[in-house]
């Protein structure tokens, strides 16, 4: 099944160019401390990553890197593909403090909540 595709249309000269993108699938849990967001692009390396934050608006871009094989291809079913993904932040999450890993084509956020946000235990006094 061919993974569904997210269209941008990007100008860099006068002639309009465009770039497909596959919608990485995500995993996303609430904790006390925050979130967990795991996206799953397959073939993407630590150096193909580019997370940008904009406002409330937090962008994932996954670039798989180009296969060199010597020799001529007989079958090809597998193609190099980009990720793309924007996500709008919950105003409880301290961007300052958003940490990303990447492991075995896994993407990882831990997106924390802000101390306000929290859960606490209130201490009863006598």
């Amino acid at each position: 099944m061919k993974a569904p595709l997210q269209k941008e249309t990007s100008r860099p000269t006068n002639r309009a160019e465009q770039v497909e993108y596959r919608i990485p699938v995500v995993n996303i849990f609430e904790t006390k401390e925050g979130y967990l967001l795991e996206a799953e692009m397959s073939g993407v390396n630590k150096d193909g990553l580019e997370i940008t934050l904009e406002g409330t608006d937090i962008t994932i871009v996954g670039r798989q890197a180009s296969e060199v094989v010597s020799g001529q291809a007989l079958v090809r079913e597998r193609s190099i593909a980009s990720f793309r993904r924007v996500f709008e932040l919950d105003p409880a999450i301290d961007t300052s403090k958003i940490n990303a890993k990447m492991n075995q084509g896994v993407l990882t956020l831990t997106l924390p909540k802000t101390e306000g946000v929290k859960p606490r235990k209130i201490t009863v006094n006598d």
